[in-house]
């Protein structure tokens, strides 16, 4: 059995702009469903979609970044398990 991962917080500053942007696109995904309900162009819809995964994504991309430079890199030695780990967490995100 492997020992529990420690806790690795985000900074205070981090997390706010993280939830700005989380709120921001809960915004935007409840406007794509008044879209829907109003029974908007589908077009218009499809637009509004890709805002919301281009928004996640660059979220994402802050986030994986943020671990690689203040978690994986912070230590003396660099675990291929967390890098692994990592590159995971990447390639789900897409």
């Amino acid at each position: 059995m492997s020992a529990p991962q420690p806790v690795r917080p985000i900074s205070d500053e981090l997390r706010h702009d993280v939830l700005v942007r989380l709120r921001r696109i809960e915004g935007q995904v409840r406007g794509i469903q008044r879209m829907i309900e109003e029974c908007r162009d589908c077009q218009e819809i499809v637009t509004q979609l890709a805002a919301v995964k281009a928004a996640i994504g660059s979220l994402s991309a802050l986030l994986a970044e943020t671990y690689a430079r203040d978690c994986l890199c912070s230590g003396a030695t660099v675990d291929s398990e967390e890098i692994a780990r990592l590159l995971d967490v990447l390639k789900s995100a897409r």
